[in-house]
């Protein structure tokens, strides 16, 4: 057996709350352990500490544009690589036109985030509509194809050799954040009964091992009658998450926890009132997450913490130096300018160092690890 040392301790200036009536004139740093659940030390500095004026290296915050990412492929097997580590494929997929073909992946669940669009899913349980802003959970193996009612965006994020699964929600009961009511899974109805007549030879894309099998049927793979059990396809869109809130304390992103997997977490921010005592932080603190790299694709609304950020857009912190709000929006927080928040995000949190693939690099902002610049006090 095994624990953490714990000997709360406070030197010099301090708030006796985390994340409230800070010493005046401070900044406060949280240094955690665990992504927010280990042993925490919270700073009080006098000035921000992301306020670097130079940035030399590739360990560094990133920013870059999915909207930029060119020949996405008319295959969700190999669209275009965004981020990976042994736990999480990040990928970025355009589909315009209905699969004539199944694919099925062989190396992990699969989460699939509406980005834009709507459509049809046709899967091995059955037929299940979706929109934009549902997140599409996927078991190993299973076999699918999407038809579109118009050009959908997917954000696809593979738990690698993992499965998802729903985050503990401890006191607050298996109701709260998202009743599991909400879900709605895929069904054998008309449609789907409709589209098995196809008789004609399918094909079905296999990745394994992060290779492809084609195989081809003489028949449409997706024929069942019926199923029962308790694994399935469903789905789950950010409208019906009713996040935490406390209107005294700013919550860490671990309140918002959707989806844990093997190594890594999805989290959604959605729309929520700001804090509203005086002495409460209203963006979110300066952290070191020094255990986890921080993911966050940006889906809808204004997000409050960053600037120049549009819809499509990704930043990657990764783990190892403090980050927090911007400037601006620290400023814009102090005067509570803001009653509510109006933005959509995924946030991925990865346990592992993530590596940045082409298309990532490709579509990035170079200046971005200089947007938190502030020049020093009197100038």
């Amino acid at each position: 057996m095994r624990k953490w040392f714990s000997f709360p301790i406070t030197e010099g200036k301090a708030s006796r709350q985390a994340h409230c009536d800070l010493p005046e004139g401070t900044f406060e740093r949280e240094c955690g352990k665990e992504g927010f659940f280990g042993p925490a030390t919270h700073m009080y500095h006098q000035h921000a500490p992301t306020g670097w004026s130079e940035w030399e290296g590739d360990l560094r915050p990133h920013a870059f544009d999915t909207n930029k990412v060119e020949d996405i492929g008319d295959n969700p097997l190999t669209a275009p690589l965004l981020l990976s580590n042994a736990n999480v494929k990040v990928r970025i997929w355009r589909c315009e036109t209905a699969m004539e073909y199944l694919v099925r992946n062989g190396d992990g669940d699969e989460c699939l985030f509406i980005h834009e669009g709507s459509g049809s899913l046709f899967c091995d349980y059955g037929h299940l509509r979706f929109r934009d802003g549902d997140y599409l959970i996927l078991p190993r193996s299973t076999n699918w194809r999407i038809e579109p009612d118009s050009a959908v965006t997917v954000l696809m994020i593979e738990a690698t050799h993992g499965s998802y699964m729903t985050a503990e929600r401890g006191i607050v009961g298996d109701h709260a954040v998202f009743d599991p009511a909400v879900l709605e899974y895929a069904k054998i109805d008309d449609a789907f009964i409709a589209q098995q007549q196809d008789e004609k030879s399918w094909q079905v894309y296999l990745k394994s091992r992060n290779a492809m099998n084609r195989i081809t049927y003489p028949f449409n793979p997706l024929d069942a009658v019926g199923w029962k059990g308790n694994l399935t396809v469903f789905r789950l869109n950010w409208r019906d998450i009713r996040p935490l809130m406390s209107h005294r304390y700013h919550l860490p992103p671990s309140a918002h926890t959707t989806f844990v997997a093997n190594g890594f977490v999805i989290c959604t921010f959605v729309p929520r009132p700001i804090e509203s005592d005086p002495g409460a932080l209203k963006v979110p603190f300066y952290h070191n997450n020094d255990d986890y790299d921080e993911v966050i694709f940006y889906h809808k609304g204004e997000f409050f913490s960053r600037d120049n950020i549009h819809p499509g857009m990704m930043t990657v912190h990764p783990c190892g130096f403090p980050h927090g709000p911007h400037p601006k929006a620290f400023a814009a927080g102090a005067k509570a300018t803001k009653k509510e928040t109006d933005e959509v995000a995924v946030m991925i949190d990865t346990r592992m160092p993530l590596d940045l693939g082409e298309a990532a690099k490709q579509t990035e902002l170079d200046d971005y690890v200089l947007s938190w610049r502030t020049p020093p006090r009197g100038e």
